[in-house]
């Protein structure tokens, strides 16, 4: 099982620790979208930015 990520939100004047958390998951810029595996660790780092992703089944 899997899940889509999408940022929807900017991430300048963010967090340090939230931006390095987009970007392990992939995500760089406004519209990227990932697909990545629904495991803890991938539920983690979607819980500590949620308010700049869509999250859905992949």
């Amino acid at each position: 099982m899997s899940v889509k990520i999408k940022l929807v939100k900017s991430l300048i004047g963010r967090k340090d620790s939230h931006i390095a958390t987009a970007k392990s998951l992939g995500l760089k810029k406004v519209g990227d979208e990932v697909v990545q595996p629904d495991n803890d660790a991938t539920k983690g780092k979607i819980h500590e930015i949620s308010y700049l992703v869509e999250v859905s089944e992949a």
